[in-house]
């Protein structure tokens, strides 16, 4: 009765892997197919607006292919490399600043209560505070090259990353340092084996939410005395009325972002890969 019973668990659980898998594989097929979606969603809305019933003037709302064809041609000048570089480079030094700061400051405030009564109420002080509300600012004191752009996006970043670092922090089970302090670990075992670990999640969702608000502000940070990049492409497109390069300039960060972003889940499972929420993924 054992074996049977044994035997009934087992075939159980391969369905269940089975069909686990299957899911897997649909949900894998589903999210790309989505966007194919979306797009061709576009292309009929816009072509059923051009050629048959008009719902809205279609100056404002080109069609996908007429999107393309402008990316076409400046892929071909070269100037959408450019402008893709230019904005890359503010996102990433933006982004890693703020992550340094974030991150660093996140975990200064949760392991010493003087740095905690010192900068905490500081930082809450500024959090409400909207970037573009410094922007003006930063232009006066850092002038109209990079600088100012890549503080403009790294403060606008920093917030979710300490916040997300904060709170992974504080969130750690103290069962598991008493039990590390039990061992003989040092403050810096405890640290590193116990409390980084602990609140890795926590942080690694951070630094991917901070890196999507990167791009978020992208376009305002290029507002100000810009020559290149994508959100001076849209900023530049809206002074002349040409909906097209509006449109391809936020469809290229779009995708830029959404291939970022899946990197980052990917290899933010692959680090985390022994914590239970993401095992088997």
């Amino acid at each position: 009765m054992t074996d049977i019973s044994q035997v009934d668990a087992s075939l159980i659980a391969r369905k269940a892997e089975k069909k686990k898998r299957n899911n897997d594989r649909l949900h894998a097929v589903l999210r790309p197919l989505s966007i194919v979606l979306f797009f061709m969603i576009w292309f009929v809305a816009t072509l059923i607006n051009n050629q048959f019933v008009r719902f809205y003037n279609p100056i404002l709302i080109p069609t996908p292919l007429q999107v393309l064809s402008v990316g076409v041609e400046m892929a071909k000048s070269g100037q959408l490399w450019i402008d893709i570089a230019a904005s890359m480079y503010r996102v990433v030094f933006g982004f890693l600043a703020a992550a340094i700061a974030g991150v660093g400051l996140g975990v200064l405030i949760s392991r010493s209560r003087l740095a905690e009564s010192l900068l905490e109420p500081v930082l809450e002080m500024f959090r409400p505070v909207p970037s573009l509300a410094f922007l003006p600012l930063l232009v006066l004191w850092f002038g109209i090259g990079e600088t100012s752009k890549i503080v403009f996006i790294a403060y606008a970043t920093f917030f979710p990353i300490f916040t997300a670092t904060r709170l992974g922090m504080r969130q750690i089970d103290g069962v598991l340092i008493r039990a590390a302090q039990s061992m003989g670990a040092s403050r810096a075992d405890i640290f590193r084996l116990v409390e980084l670990p602990a609140a890795s999640p926590s942080i690694l969702s951070g630094l991917r939410m901070g890196f999507g608000m990167a791009f978020f502000v992208i376009v305002a940070a290029e507002y100000i005395a810009a020559d290149s990049g994508l959100g001076f492409t849209i900023n530049n497109s809206r002074t002349y009325f040409d909906v097209p390069r509006m449109l391809l300039g936020a469809v290229v960060i779009g995708i830029i972002g959404f291939i970022i972003n899946a990197v980052l889940t990917r290899l933010e499972r692959r680090i985390l890969r022994w914590h239970p929420s993401y095992r088997g993924k």
